[in-house]
């Protein structure tokens, strides 16, 4: 909802390939365990291709100010009312 057409495929790749089991202490954590930070790179995102790279590098070096920055941070289930 959030991307369109080849930015679509690139956003998706981004998120699968380096904003998920790659982020630390995340290792072993299984797919439906990393919605609310690919949730919170979206939202962060706001559509637009660079933000949503800086997202991920921010989930990269330190997830939690991610999380912060979505409004995710002090609710686990918070990303679960978040709609684009």
């Amino acid at each position: 909802m959030l991307f369109f057409g080849d930015e679509r495929d690139q956003a998706a790749d981004l998120l699968v390939h380096q904003c998920g089991q790659n982020l630390p202490f995340f290792g072993d954590a299984h797919p439906e365990d990393l919605d609310r930070y690919l949730l919170a790179a979206l939202k962060v995102s706001q559509g637009n291709m660079d933000f949503l790279i800086a997202a991920v590098e921010l989930a990269k070096a330190d997830w939690r100010d991610l999380l912060m920055s979505a409004g995710f941070g002090h609710d686990v289930s918070a990303h679960m009312h978040w709609y684009p």
